[in-house]
C-alpha cells in the first residue's frame, strides 16, 4: 500500500511525471489508485486494465533503460471535488538525443479518496503529422 498522500490532483500529476522521468516503478505506482479499474494506454499500445497489468506495463517500459525528460504544456483542466481530468501535451526529450520529437497528447484522470488524490487513468497518443492531415485552415480534431 502506498504511503504517499497527494492533497491535490496537481501534486499527483507532478509525482507521476517525476517518477516517469526517473523510471522509478515504486514512485510511479504510488501515484496510481489501488483500485482494479485503473486504465493505462501508452502511445501506440493496447489498453491495459487493472493494477497488476498497469504495473507490468510500466515495469516493461522502464526496463528498456531509456531515460526521458518530460515537460508538460497546454494544460486543460476540468476538476470537481472528487475527480479531475488533465489534458496536456507531453514534450519528451530522450536522454542523449538532441532530436526534437512531436508532442504526445495525454489525458490524466485523478480521483480523490481516503488517501488523497490518485491516478485512475492515463491515455497518451502521438499527435498526428500536420502534413499528413493537410492544411485546410479549419479546426484540427485529433480524436
Amino acid at each position: 500500500m502506498s504511503t504517499a498522500v497527494f492533497t491535490t490532483p496537481q501534486e499527483a500529476e507532478d509525482a507521476f511525471y517525476e517518477a516517469f522521468s526517473r523510471a522509478d516503478l515504486e514512485a510511479m505506482m504510488a501515484v496510481w489508485s489501488e483500485d482494479e479499474e485503473v486504465i493505462c494506454i501508452h502511445p501506440g499500445a493496447p489498453r491495459v486494465v487493472g493494477l497488476a497489468a498497469v504495473r507490468d506495463s510500466w515495469r516493461q517500459l522502464f526496463a528498456g533503460g531509456t531515460r526521458l525528460q518530460i515537460t508538460v504544456s497546454n494544460e486543460v483542466i476540468s476538476a470537481g471535488t472528487l475527480m479531475a481530468i488533465h489534458c496536456v501535451l507531453e514534450h519528451i526529450q530522450v536522454e542523449g538525443d538532441n532530436e526534437l520529437h512531436a508532442p504526445i497528447v495525454a489525458t490524466n484522470v485523478f480521483m480523490r479518496g481516503a488517501l488523497g488524490w490518485r491516478m485512475v487513468a492515463h491515455h497518451a497518443s502521438p499527435t498526428p503529422e500536420i502534413d499528413v492531415m493537410g492544411d485546410s485552415g479549419g479546426p484540427l480534431i485529433v480524436h
